[in-house]
């Protein structure tokens, strides 16, 4: 009786551990894919930053030279 609850114990272990790796696997897929969001994110951000400070840039550049157009 007693090696039947010894060899039910290992096995517990075993499968004990065995869903705790499939666990933290699960939660490790999920890291991966929020930071993988997160940096999608962060991608289109720079990209409409980029765009915004191409458009102010161009729009100075025309107030600049209306400026000295009208100065002359």
């Amino acid at each position: 009786m007693a090696s039947v609850l010894g060899i039910f114990a290992r096995l517990g272990g075993v499968v004990a551990l065995i869903l705790l790796v499939v666990t933290l696997l699960g939660q490790l897929i999920t890291l991966v894919g929020f930071l993988l969001a997160a940096v999608k994110v962060a991608v289109v951000v720079i990209f409409v930053a980029v765009i915004v400070l191409i458009v102010l840039a161009i729009y100075r550049e025309r107030c600049r030279r209306k400026r000295e157009a009208e100065s002359f």
